[in-house]
């Protein structure tokens, strides 16, 4: 309650799900994976991906800070970055965790020594690409870094992120941006240490880093503005990579959009046009009610920006959200077009 404003305990339901979802994950995700998640969505989401993917390669051609050697080294590395969408190539093997319904401490007790043994038999073994670090049922997704990878569980792709039903200006905006985010990952601070083989090395230039530092604080003056809750401002070096991340991806997935229009014109449905569904599917997916309390946590520790932030610190620097919506000087959230971050 102090530190998230929090007035009650959860009930033992949910605490009770949480207990058997932090123990079985993958015997829970691949149950869930069967029921909600069915081929043609994995299809469909792999065609988002690979639009994302080309897209992102056309802004590193293109980038006006990265030395020719360097953008090199991250074409090549975005050509080998493995995407997995969904679940698991090879789901886990429960068979020789006893589960009894009359024991719980004892249930308890024999995952944990389930888990570490799981973790000790990796000792010694190449590194399991394939491997996951997340459950399916996750509304979450992640880049690992060390093994150039990026991951989208089944549990983020529904509503509001994702739909087979939607047009492609609501996908594209909603997980389009997170596909986008994970992707930039790879090439942002952190990023730059890890190459394509997933060593440990810096492939950036001293001057490449000079020019990405001198954007990157510009774009952080902005955050330092934003006071998330009151007198909670946002940190700026504490969110930097996420931020950068969030602007990234946004661009991304927008050009990835229009590449997926093939030079079609978008269809206006609902009276609005496929770039202004694009970036209010972006801002829907963000929606989030949270306690004064909670966001000041967040602020304090938290590399992420609270959601609001996550939705206006990127779009008041794109030029195509200035257009789609006719959005002039005067307006709220307005920046001169020379005051814009151009990072990728």
């Amino acid at each position: 309650k102090a530190l998230s404003g929090v007035g009650e305990l959860r009930p033992r339901w949910k605490r009770g799900l949480t207990l058997v979802d932090g123990s079985l994950g993958e015997l829970v995700g691949e149950t869930y994976s069967k029921q909600y998640f069915p081929a043609g969505a994995k299809a469909k989401m792999e065609v988002l991906v690979t639009n994302l993917k080309l897209a992102m390669g056309d802004r590193i051609r293109n980038n006006s800070w990265m030395a020719p050697a360097t953008k090199e080294a991250a074409l090549a590395k975005l050509a080998k970055m493995d995407v997995m969408v969904g679940y698991p190539d090879k789901w886990r093997d429960y068979s020789g965790l006893k589960i009894d319904p009359a024991d719980l401490y004892g249930n308890v007790k024999r995952s944990a020594a389930f888990e570490y043994a799981y973790a000790l038999s990796d000792l010694n073994k190449p590194v399991d690409r394939k491997k996951w670090s997340m459950n399916p049922q996750e509304v979450n997704a992640y880049n690992g870094g060390l093994e150039n990878k990026i991951v989208f569980p089944a549990g983020i792709l529904q509503a509001p992120y994702f739909s087979e039903s939607v047009d492609d200006a609501v996908n594209y905006g909603a997980i389009g941006a997170v596909i986008g985010h994970e992707i930039t990952h790879g090439f942002d601070d952190q990023g730059r240490k890890i190459d394509a083989e997933g060593a440990v090395r810096d492939w950036w230039t001293a001057e490449d880093a000079a020019r990405f530092d001198a954007q990157a604080k510009a774009f952080g003056a902005q955050y330092a503005t934003y006071e998330a809750a009151p007198g909670s401002f946002i940190n700026p070096d504490l969110t930097m990579g996420e931020n950068i991340a969030d602007l990234a991806g946004l661009e991304v997935a927008y050009d990835a959009y229009r590449r997926s229009l093939g030079g079609k014109p978008a269809p206006v449905i609902d009276g609005l046009t496929g770039d202004q569904r694009f970036f209010l599917a972006f801002a829907q997916a963000w929606r989030t009610k949270q306690r004064d309390d909670a966001i000041k946590q967040q602020v304090a520790s938290d590399p992420h920006s609270p959601a609001r932030w996550r939705i206006i610190g990127p779009v008041r620097n794109v030029d195509a959200w200035y257009k789609a919506f006719s959005v002039a000087a005067g307006a709220k959230y307005y920046l001169k077009p020379e005051d814009r971050t151009r990072i990728w």
